[in-house]
């Protein structure tokens, strides 16, 4: 008798790059030309945040953040359009078409890809950050399929006009877990360290691997904090959602992603 097995979905790698990898030009070209060489259909989501910030204190604006996550007022609005919508995602774009990849550079406001609402006020008014409700992914999909890459600045939009600002890792992890209804989905988080480390000064420290009861843990500790706590927030949830791994590295890391891995992974329990 003859069984009926369901195929396997296609490999997708969702690949999230900070704010401290997109500053350097000649590691970002690196980057990039490794990304387009990895197997399958590819999505890229880029931060900025850096380049957000040193552009405030340019102009003057306060730059303040709370556990790692912006406060984003009308101002600061205005500046996160520029640079993420502006300069950071054209540039990326630039770089991959020089490199002969069909990219497509995004904001979630483009093909109405990603809606969210103003964060209610509740202890801290975040101003216009955006909490996801919804992701386009059968748009996406499309896009995909035609054999384009797809580069997403961290902005939604609220379907009335107004813009907001989402924090990046929250992005890559909502659209991995939207593409798991097509994809078996790889999202890679890629910072400035080579992974997920258990003393900030010791680069040499990284965790292997993390387990929710284990980063309760360090994040009661201290031991994790600010910054890498939304980036972690967002990788359990993606793996608790189907995303079907989670990883979180430097260039490098990416780089083996093809062979042994050499960052931190990110397991459901």
């Amino acid at each position: 008798m003859n069984t009926y097995s369901k195929p396997s979905k296609p490999l997708l790698t969702l690949l999230k790059i900070g704010g401290g990898v997109v500053e350097e030009e000649v590691a970002l070209k690196q980057l990039l030309y490794d990304f387009s060489h990895l197997k399958g259909a590819k999505v890229l989501v880029h931060g900025g945040g850096k380049s957000a910030s040193r552009m405030a204190r340019d102009l003057g604006i306060e730059v303040k953040m709370v556990e790692g996550r912006r406060i984003t007022d009308a101002a600061m609005l205005e500046i996160v359009m520029m640079v993420f919508g502006g300069r950071i995602n054209t540039q990326i774009v630039a770089v991959l078409q020089s490199m002969k990849i069909n990219a497509i550079g995004l904001t979630g406001a483009d093909m109405n890809l990603i809606q969210a609402h103003k964060r209610p006020v509740e202890e801290i008014d975040y101003g216009f950050v955006g909490d996801v409700d919804e992701i386009n992914h059968q748009q996406l999909q499309q896009l995909i399929e035609l054999g384009t890459l797809p580069v997403i600045a961290p902005l939604t939009h609220d379907g009335k006009g107004q813009m907001l600002n989402t924090n990046a890792d929250t992005v890559a992890s909502m659209l991995a877990q939207a593409l798991s209804q097509h994809y078996q989905v790889r999202l890679v988080l890629c910072f400035e360290k080579a992974g997920v480390l258990l003393d900030a000064e010791d680069d040499d420290s990284v965790m292997a691997k993390l387990t929710p009861e284990v980063y309760a843990g360090y994040k009661a500790q201290g031991i994790i904090y600010a910054g890498m706590i939304p980036k972690l927030d967002n990788a359990f949830a993606a793996v608790k959602a189907g995303v079907s791994e989670v990883c979180i590295c430097d260039r490098k890391g990416l780089i083996s992603l093809e062979g042994e891995f050499s960052g931190t992974k990110v397991f459901r329990k």
